[in-house]
């Protein structure tokens, strides 16, 4: 009688410790993915910072639009501009056309609304930039016009996608500072 618990607690641990041995198994079995084309890769990272930027602007509460952790800080909304007009540096320089003169205005930006449909569409143009210059296009040399200096295109996309990310990062802590949890660290349903 008192095997029989000392055998099924055996029999579990057994099981539980193999589990992760089959499933890595399995995972050596199916086909490895092939990696993505050049343009592909750019693009993903691209639409990856997007996807996050855009979910704050849509998401952190309108009323809290224009809070800043500090005095000297740009606001939740000027953040959001900075980091989506920027891309118009790399978008309107891909495409052959003069770059913005400055950071779009919280003031031409009133509304929620206006300001993530603004980073939606900067994105989307950035986007359509790297689709149209595809794998070819991603080895073309462009000035970047604050070094003055040459880039491949694919290396200026992610000069941008990095410049977001660090956007991204600081907007995290206006989160938090805010007593709120960002859209990313929420647990997924």
């Amino acid at each position: 009688m008192t095997r029989a618990p000392f055998l099924t607690a055996a029999m579990l641990a057994v099981t539980i410790l193999t589990f992760p041995a089959h499933a890595q198994d399995a995972k050596k079995e199916a086909a490895v993915k092939p990696a993505g084309s050049p343009s592909q890769a750019v693009l993903a990272a691209w639409n990856d910072i997007a996807r996050k930027l855009i979910a704050m602007a849509e998401d952190f509460p309108e009323d809290k639009y224009d809070f800043k952790p500090t005095p000297a800080q740009r606001s939740f909304a000027e953040q959001i501009l900075h980091a989506a007009g920027a891309n118009y540096f790399f978008t309107n320089i891909v495409t052959g056309q003069k770059p913005p003169t400055g950071d779009p205005k919280r003031d031409q930006y009133k509304t929620k609304t206006e300001i993530a449909a603004f980073a939606k569409k900067a994105f989307a143009d950035g986007a359509a930039a790297i689709k149209a210059k595809g794998d070819k296009g991603m080895s073309d040399l462009v000035v970047d016009p604050f070094e003055h200096q040459q880039a491949r295109v694919s290396d200026f996309a992610y000069g941008f996608i990095e410049h977001s990310g660090e956007h991204y990062g600081q907007l995290v802590v206006y989160y938090r500072v805010a007593g709120l949890v960002p859209p990313e660290s929420r647990p997924k349903k």
